[in-house]
């Protein structure tokens, strides 16, 4: 069997699945020369809810944190998760808003991004490709794994074959739920392998139990590239540990580095019990719900809020119906989170649909992109009445944002990257740069809120 080069997504993944992305850049920093030492062929250490989180909780900047880890992996290629046209926000945005962020990633290093959509439409992607491959960095295509009556061995074989025509450098099968089985790893790898001239990579996460026994067939199938996790941060909702498969197929990594790793990450862990997951076991209900780890435990935290955790059973149940009428959308952000809410609002209010949330009104509207099957026709009459769903790219509708938040920011923005905080998360984001400023220049911003709305110009000095 052919040997498969290793991505670590420790940093990215492994923390994000396990501990709902609460590393601090200063628990790791120390870390990073000696994961440059490993063998790894690449990590996965930005981009998906690594950028959120800076912002939102941990009160850093996410560029620096960039910075920091493309300065110490010399030798190590660095990677990132892009959610496609929703960058690593939670909507679409506009085509200059997803040109600058990828020109300024390519500004801080990274060597490949990988970038997917929710409902795997291609129109979604295009752009964030075209910038990217123009940056000269690795582009890696990504089908969101899911099981439906239309998923099926030729829809990922076409939807991969429209990836490749757009210029892609390799693709990556994402199984985000753990849904994946050993048989269907080696048909899939199988096919790719011998219809398409770009590397493989697979991307699954353990919460059934299902991703070292699917890895497995995958490395028979010949698939070049495998995410795994240093122990602390693997298995549970995560990826397979990589210590069990460096030791299993002899991947050329070091070991003993691994190891040492392993150590300073389990100690990493226990600053952040609160958060944990804590996921002893494997949870079987996932087969049929097929919910991602960061969903289960958004759920999980909805209802305690809710005083509902008794429910969290009912809810599971409802999760698949709910995507059955929504056309069997991948549950990925922010689908995901489409689906979780309104199943949960379903259960808790005694009645299916008797309050519809405005994000599934738009997904029906087609804001979100192209549904997978039909959806339901009564959920579609009862949610959009008369109105007609858009059959074109759903950014088409956007104008451009860049300059118009340039000019609305301005003390808040020093930068491009501050420029990108404020579009992506709105107040939020707002909040974070507010903050900053308090501490750098002492700005009071009542005061300058106050001054702005009677048109004073306001300038730090």
């Amino acid at each position: 069997m052919k040997r498969p080069l290793v991505v670590d997504t420790t940093l990215r993944d492994g923390q994000q699945s396990l501990i709902a992305t609460r590393m601090k850049t200063e628990e790791f920093e120390s870390q990073l020369s000696e994961f440059d030492k490993v063998g790894y062929y690449a990590m996965e250490v930005w981009g998906g809810a690594t950028y959120d989180s800076c912002i939102r909780f941990l009160d850093e900047d996410p560029w620096e944190r960039l910075d920091i880890i493309r300065k110490n992996l010399k030798n190590t290629k660095i990677q990132m998760l892009l959610r496609g046209q929703n960058l690593v926000g939670y909507r679409h945005y506009s085509d200059d808003v997803v040109e600058l962020f990828v020109n300024k990633m390519a500004d801080h290093g990274m060597d490949i991004v990988r970038v997917f959509d929710a409902l795997n439409d291609i129109r979604n992607l295009k752009k964030s490709i075209e910038i990217a491959k123009k940056r000269g960095m690795e582009v890696q295509g990504t089908m969101s794994y899911t099981q439906s009556p239309v998923h099926n061995l030729d829809f990922y074989i076409n939807f991969t074959k429209e990836l490749v025509d757009n210029g892609v450098d390799s693709i990556c099968i994402k199984d985000m739920a753990g849904l994946l089985v050993p048989e269907e790893a080696y048909k899939i790898v199988s096919e790719l392998k011998s219809k398409f001239d770009v590397p493989i990579e697979l991307h699954s996460h353990n919460t059934t139990g299902l991703a070292a026994m699917s890895y497995y067939a995958a490395i028979k199938a010949g698939v070049d590239r495998l995410d795994l996790a240093l122990s602390p941060f693997a298995m549970g909702t995560s990826q397979p540990a990589v210590e069990t498969f460096n030791a299993a197929f002899d991947l050329g990594l070091n070991q003993d580095i691994i190891m040492k790793l392993s150590e300073h990450f389990w100690n990493v862990r226990k600053n952040h019990e609160d958060k944990d997951m804590k996921m002893t076991s494997i949870n079987a209900k996932i087969l049929k719900a097929q919910i991602p780890g960061g969903m289960l435990s958004n759920l999980v935290s909805q209802l305690k809020q809710q005083k509902a955790i008794d429910r969290l059973d009912e809810v599971l149940e409802e999760v698949p119906k709910v995507r059955k009428d929504l056309g069997y959308p991948p549950l990925v952000t922010p689908t995901s989170q489409i689906v979780g809410v309104q199943s949960t609002i379903n259960v808790l209010t005694g009645e299916r649909y008797k309050m519809i949330t405005n994000e599934v009104r738009n997904y029906l509207k087609g804001m979100y992109g192209k549904s997978p099957a039909p959806v339901d026709e009564e959920l579609m009459k009862k949610a959009l009445k008369d109105e007609k769903p858009i059959t074109y790219r759903p950014a088409d509708d956007l104008k451009p944002e860049v300059e118009k938040s340039r000019k609305e920011s301005g003390i808040l923005v020093k930068n491009d990257e501050d420029l990108i905080t404020y579009i992506l998360f709105g107040e939020t984001g707002i909040k974070y740069l507010k903050d900053r400023y308090k501490k750098e220049i002492k700005v009071d911003f009542d005061i300058v809120d106050e001054y702005s709305k009677e048109e004073t110009n306001i300038y730090p000095v």
